[in-house]
């Protein structure tokens, strides 16, 4: 019985990645490029553990998927006798596509690697070597409870550019791969995403942001300066396909952001959004500050299943002594009333009374009344209530304009990539209370008149 958490490594043949590659695909009349040699010698890297985390990056119709989710899991099942594959697209049908291509090499050409399927075990979606390992495919968020993987494919994981520009859409595949896909590994086990990018949130972007472990191999279309394959400024990644003035010609007909996502590798956010987050600058100290201010924008329900309600947001904003604007915090959360008046009075504390606190007024009485009660808990510290005045986009108008200006940046924290990935969205993502709270920091600092606070300032609460 093998108890081993990796899966043994006995060479089955004598044959590299890339000689294997040239050997199954010679009946297809069919030689691996100079850049899918490249995507070659990365796979091997990771098969032999050099790597554990493989991002392959390139434009449609290059032949990511035929090296790196055809070839690669077959020879990868041949070296390794009692590995498990999950291969993953984003649907089913995909997922079973590419799961049937290696099938078939194995049927056809697996001799050359000394690999066969058990007669009995052949269904396209799932099946068996002769080696006793085994090979799952499943579409995004689909079922893999019970399932353990020594490798791990995913390849197209985005469907659409409808779904790439949804919020939820992004946040699910998200959610998935951390929560269902990548608990699924086996210690030791292994990643290769092989995808082409769409937006500067989709899966590998975000992979990008959080996890430095990744090796990336990102081949543009036509090349940029310093190039992985050594190509000329402007050198089309494969030539004999589809040479530069093919790409030109694509170029003009898909338009500007597309091609820098799709071609490039290079997603850049909607020139309709309202907040150009590449602009916004990420500082680890902040200099000499002139005056604060803690805007907040409440909501008062707890997250239950089945439900996304609004956030609580207390937002702090400071002036620098230069003019600028910088985020310093921000706390967010979802609790009842009574904790959310806890909470306020806990940041005042923390935050020091130098530090003004602007709360939203609702209209009518109601509204009132509640500034008038969180106001009582605030005793001690400077407190300033107004109701909201024009639409949301138009509140926001006034940081965004400092973002543009090159006026805005965040000082660096845990709260930051929730905050940009709100404003990039803003106003069509799903939540955008932490636009209200610095729309609301923005309105009231620029006519406060606070004294000079600074950073972890001392309680100064009675």
């Amino acid at each position: 019985m093998n108890t081993s958490s990796q899966a043994d490594v006995i060479p089955q043949s004598g044959l590299s990645l890339t000689d294997w590659s040239v050997a199954a695909l010679k009946s297809e009349d069919q030689t691996p490029a100079r850049h899918h040699r490249l995507m070659l010698d990365k796979l091997d890297a990771l098969a032999r553990g050099d790597i554990d985390r493989l991002m392959l990056l390139l434009p449609p119709g290059h032949a990511k998927s035929t090296y790196a989710t055809i070839l690669f899991p077959a020879w990868f099942l041949a070296r390794n006798p009692r590995a498990s594959i999950i291969s993953a697209s984003h649907t089913a049908d995909l997922a079973e596509h590419f799961a049937r291509k290696v099938r078939d090499l194995i049927l056809t050409e697996g001799h050359l690697l000394g690999l066969s399927l058990q007669k009995n075990d052949r269904a396209a979606a799932r099946w068996r070597t002769s080696l006793a390992s085994d090979y799952f495919a499943c579409g995004i968020r689909g079922p893999i409870t019970g399932r353990r993987a020594d490798l791990v494919l995913i390849d197209d994981p985005i469907k659409s550019h409808a779904e790439a520009e949804s919020p939820s859409a992004r946040n699910s595949l998200w959610n998935w791969y951390r929560s269902d896909l990548t608990t699924r590994l086996k210690p030791k086990g292994r990643i290769v995403l092989t995808m082409t990018r769409w937006h500067p949130d989709d899966l590998g972007g975000r992979l990008l942001d959080t996890d430095p472990s990744w090796s990336v191999l990102s081949l543009p279309a036509l090349a940029e300066a310093n190039d992985p394959l050594g190509r000329a400024p402007g050198e089309a990644l494969w030539p004999e396909w589809e040479n530069e003035e093919a790409l030109a010609r694509k170029r003009r007909s898909v338009g500007v952001r597309v091609w820098n996502a799709l071609f490039q590798q290079n997603p850049t956010p909607d020139a309709e959004a309202l907040f150009l987050t590449t602009r916004i600058p990420i500082i680890d100290t902040p200099p000499p500050l002139k005056r604060e201010i803690r805007a907040w924008d409440l909501a008062a329900t707890t997250a239950t299943e089945g439900r996304d309600p609004d956030w609580t947001v207390g937002l702090k904003l400071a002036l620098t002594e230069a003019g600028q604007h910088i985020v310093t915090d921000i706390v967010r959360f979802r609790s009842g009333p009574g904790e959310v008046a806890d909470t306020i009075r806990a940041i005042a504390s923390q935050d020091g009374a130098g530090v003004l606190v602007a709360l939203p007024q609702d209209p009518g009485q109601a509204g009132k009344q509640q500034v008038a009660w969180l106001s009582q808990r605030l005793a001690g510290f400077r407190v300033r209530a107004s109701p909201e005045t024009g639409s949301k986009l138009t509140r926001a108008t006034l940081p965004a304009a400092a973002v543009e200006a090159g006026s805005l940046s965040l000082l660096r924290g845990a709260w930051n990539r929730a905050l940009l990935d709100e404003l990039r969205d803003f106003p069509h993502g799903r939540k955008d209370d932490q636009v209200d709270a610095l729309s609301r920091a923005f309105s009231l600092l620029l006519t406060s008149s606070a004294p000079t606070s600074r950073l972890n300032m001392p309680h100064l609460a009675r």
